[in-house]
């Protein structure tokens, strides 16, 4: 599963980001999302971790707190919908 972060502080680092969900387990993978065309941070981004319980307790205990003076987003990530112009 995937963890969904959101309202990030455009100074938050991959770095920053294991370590606040260090405290809550033991992190696979942080992937912040960045502009393509400026290469600055978005605003959000994914974190993986080992375990679904510990998972869950991360989601519990930083949704909505505040972090780096912003009300993090904090949820269980939804799948990427289909972006194409297309519509049938």
């Amino acid at each position: 599963m995937t963890i969904y972060i959101g309202n990030l502080s455009y100074q938050a680092t991959q770095q920053d980001v294991e370590e606040i969900f260090n405290d809550y387990g033991s992190v696979k993978r942080v992937q912040l999302i960045t502009d393509r065309e400026t290469g600055r941070m978005r605003g959000f981004g994914f974190v993986d971790m080992s375990d679904e319980d510990e998972e869950d307790n991360a989601i519990e205990n930083l949704n909505g707190a505040t972090w780096m003076g912003r009300a993090l987003k904090v949820n269980k990530a939804r799948p990427r919908e289909n972006r194409s112009g297309f519509r049938s």
